[in-house]
């Protein structure tokens, strides 16, 4: 006998500077019906604390999105926004999400200005100005997309810190002014922080400093050269230690035990903005215990036949906490099968077998251009989600199955 997988659960993550996570799941929802029409689908579209969070949360949480012009990572003026969730009516403090992002994420940077040592985060400290103003006193900060190596140093200044070299100097903007850092003043550092539950959703796999520090995993993806990745390195390691001799006494309290911001869990998140957010007392959690909260995907999961899900780039760095991911890990536990849709598989990608992924395939039909495959990304998301169900319609013998397309 064999088993015909009506329930199918659709769980991706969105296509960097393509496709949000929604736009994903409904692309791989239409290929599937293009085969099995009567298919039970769930989409359940997953965000990681990168591009499209704080809209995600904001539908889910019955909040909005509050727009705000920031200031971008190179220094221009950007539209952004940060979200408010559950417009008041929720107990507790008002809660706003800043998606990183949306204000410092790589999509903002030309290709022609992918230089990490002078983007900065300056305009996620705005953000979270922002959040305070209005009226926020719990701000969950969504980390990931980033085309910063700053260390935080841009949203701590934008928050009312001083850094200065020891000529007492304010530092240029990015990380690539960091190794001249001496003293942090904090005496400006906004005072309605001290009041407010500032929590940062990040990858626990990614920290600041040491062999897999920031800098060198993530450097080179942001644009730095080889001997940029040192100078980016060795200013993200005197950050860490001027952070922790002028900063984090005074914060350590309300963040627990003292945190080593070169090597603790979350630190290197977005170009080490985790480890300039817990210098003032953030804490730093692992992001999908915090942004699946509310979606009952364990559940949902279990429900399901058969699991799809998806993201832009299968390699090395999935089972490092990528979406797939955690979808495979939760979803093995179930017992359900899982196949992962990818933009493109690099080299590593074998291993996401050891996490519960039984299959994976790239979309693209045939080599083009970056810019045709992201253009057409949602056509080849669905496309590769129909060739994938015809496979196993003819392994499985699952029917009803529909004609070709004429």
């Amino acid at each position: 006998m064999t088993l015909r997988p009506h329930r199918i659960a659709i769980a991706p993550s969105g296509f960097k500077e393509s496709l949000s996570a929604a736009r994903v799941a409904e692309a791989i929802a239409t290929g599937v019906r293009r085969v099995i029409p009567d298919a039970e689908l769930d989409l359940i579209p997953l965000v990681d604390g990168g591009e499209g969070t704080a809209e995600a949360l904001a539908l889910a949480g019955g909040g909005r999105l509050v727009p705000v012009t920031a200031t971008g990572p190179v220094g221009d003026p950007v539209a952004s926004h940060f979200a408010l969730l559950g417009g008041g009516t929720t107990p507790g403090p008002l809660t706003a999400v800043v998606e990183m992002a949306a204000v410092a994420g790589l999509a903002l940077v030309p290709p022609d200005r992918r230089h990490p040592g002078a983007t900065t985060t300056y305009g996620v400290g705005e953000l979270i100005r922002a959040a305070l103003d209005a009226g926020a006193r719990r701000i969950l900060v969504g980390c990931g997309d980033s085309g910063t190596s700053d260390g935080g140093a841009g949203a701590l200044q934008a928050l009312g810190a001083r850094l200065t070299d020891r000529h007492g100097r304010e530092l240029r903007p990015g990380g690539g002014s960091l190794h001249e850092l001496e003293h942090i003043d904090q005496s400006g550092l906004d005072p309605r922080l001290a009041d407010t539950e500032l929590l940062v959703a990040c990858n626990p796999y990614n920290v600041l400093c040491g062999k897999r520090g920031v800098a060198r995993v993530f450097g080179p993806q942001k644009g730095a050269t080889p001997a940029e990745v040192e100078l980016l390195s060795a200013g993200l390691e005197r950050l860490a230690a001027v952070l922790t001799r002028d900063l984090l006494p005074a914060f350590a309290p309300r963040a627990g035990a003292p945190i080593d911001l070169r090597t603790a869990p979350g630190t290197g998140a977005s170009g080490g903005l985790g480890a300039g957010l817990a210098a003032v007392g953030a804490r730093l959690l692992p992001r999908y215990d915090v942004l699946l909260d509310g979606l009952d995907l364990d559940a949902r999961l279990a429900r399901a036949d058969f699991v799809i899900t998806a993201e832009g780039a299968l390699d090395h760095q999935t089972v490092r906490g990528k979406i797939p991911a955690e979808v495979a890990r939760r979803a093995q536990a179930a017992g359900v099968p899982v196949l992962v849709l990818a933009g493109t598989i690099g080299p590593g990608a074998q291993d996401v077998r050891a996490v519960g992924v039984d299959a994976y395939s790239a979309i693209l039909p045939a080599p083009m251009t970056l810019v045709e495959a992201i253009g057409r990304s949602g056509e080849f998301l669905a496309d590769a989600s129909e060739r994938a169900m015809r496979i196993m319609a003819l392994g499985t013998r699952l029917a009803p199955v529909a004609p070709l397309a004429a």
